[in-house]
């Protein structure tokens, strides 16, 4: 394994024996199984991917893609089919929060006991132990046995003990969203601190603009197959056709990576589906936007106007401005949905809406209806560059269906000369008076 990797995977597969009846299982472990009593479950299929020392790499995909899975075989609490792992580093998990606590225990000793379960000894725990104490904030319940205390105090302490332990290499599975807000906003702040200070970090979450915000690259992960790995936003807005059937998959067992070529052409592919062109614009249109659907309509214009109805990508904070969209139908739709999300450069959406929570349009359409939508609102992000997307969505048969989208297809700049903290202006008015005594 090369100096500079932290985690290395290799060929990486894991079947597990689905039983149907718990003696089955007994049987076959004793070896007295005489026929196959059981299914098997491909949760990864031949996966490869290697972490470098300091590097933030998000893991997304579906539920059951194999994301618990690969975190698992890592950290050596599952073992795999075949395949092979080297990790180059100490390792702290926040896998499972609590597991291997003793609930009999008290708050203290289940510290102690965690600690030595992840290999420190007890003159190192009792150095971290303090700050443990202090991270998890549950005062005096720390004195009593586990089985008391609430759901909320038992991450806490579990998440203290994971999150000060000081390990070189951190894998988060879904464990940054445990606790009230406050603490949640304790844990991010760990977080962020481990990135500044070079920490290798492997993280999964469906919260896909932690997945942007944090992470230096991302993985995709789609029933057990590594689909593609790359920037988080070209992985998330892959993940999001995923979502909604509209992804071409790999074909055939040990099919694992799609290059940026293969991306590209597929992402091609998809745009083809639909029935007509978007009509190409000025420069502020992006040449790689990502275009998909069903056909079932077609986004053939969009575009921002000013406060004065001129066609323009600059607008001036605080100004009232307008995004507009024409949509033609390529059969008859019974309630569709039009949306449009700004997003940041990194790909983290800031904000966004559609006529369906605007309760604007809740109408069918019939083949060949087009339509002019427009959404009208004061401009309150800070000044800087946006990506601007469209869509047309639906539901039919309870099923979500995506009709057509355009990710980051325009570039939105926001003029201004007085940027807050933050993503957008609260229009904060501030007085400053002598005190009254």
């Amino acid at each position: 394994m090369d100096k500079d990797t932290a985690i290395e995977v290799k060929n990486l597969t894991k079947v597990y024996r689905l039983y149907d009846k718990p003696m089955d299982r007994l049987k076959d472990s004793l070896g007295l199984m005489r026929k196959k009593k059981y299914k098997e479950h491909l949760a990864l299929n031949n996966v490869t991917l290697s972490v470098k020392k300091g590097e933030t790499v998000g893991i997304i995909g579906t539920n059951g893609s194999g994301k618990s899975t690969i975190l698992k075989i890592i950290t050596g609490v599952l073992s795999p089919t075949t395949g092979e792992v080297n990790v180059d580093g100490h390792i702290s998990a926040l896998l499972e929060l609590g597991a291997g606590f003793n609930m009999e225990y008290n708050g203290i000793d289940n510290i102690y006991l965690n600690g030595m379960m992840i290999g420190f000894s007890e003159e190192e725990i009792t150095k971290r132990l303090d700050a443990i104490l202090e991270f998890a904030d549950i005062g005096d319940y720390v004195y009593q046995p586990v089985k008391t205390y609430s759901s909320g105090m038992f991450v806490r302490l579990a998440f203290a003990v994971a999150i000060n332990i000081d390990p070189e290499i951190l894998i988060v599975d879904e464990a940054l969203s445990v606790g009230d807000v406050f603490f949640q906003a304790k844990c991010y702040h760990k977080f962020e601190e481990f990135k500044k200070q070079g920490k290798t970090i492997l993280f999964v979450s469906h919260d896909l603009s932690s997945i942007s915000k944090y992470c230096d690259r991302a993985v995709l992960l789609n029933q057990g197959v590594l689909l593609g790995e790359g920037t988080p936003k070209k992985m998330i807005d892959i993940y999001k056709q995923v979502l909604v059937g509209q992804y071409p998959l790999p074909k055939g067992e040990g099919e694992n990576l799609l290059d940026d070529e293969e991306i590209r052409k597929a992402a091609a592919k998809a745009s083809d589906k639909a029935d007509a062109k978007v009509e190409k614009k000025p420069e502020e249109e992006n040449p790689d936007l990502l275009e998909y659907g069903d056909g079932a309509a077609t986004i053939t214009d969009y575009y921002v106007t000013d406060d004065k109805g001129a066609r323009t990508n600059s607008i001036i904070k605080g100004s009232e401005f307008t995004v507009h969209m024409r949509v033609k139908f390529g059969r008859d739709v019974a309630a569709p949905i039009f949306a449009f999300t700004f997003k940041n450069i990194m790909g983290i959406e800031i904000t966004g809406t559609n006529s369906m929570v605007e309760k604007a349009f809740l109408e069918p359409v019939k083949a060949g209806d087009e339509k002019d939508i427009s959404f009208t609102q004061k401009m309150t992000l800070q000044g800087g560059e946006y990506l601007l997307s469209f869509g047309v969505t639906g539901f039919e048969q309870n099923d979500f269906t995506v009709y057509h989208r355009l990710y980051d297809a325009l570039n939105v700049t926001v003029v201004s000369d007085k940027n807050t903290v933050g993503y957008y202006d609260m229009n904060t008015k501030c007085t400053v008076v002598d005190a009254e005594h």
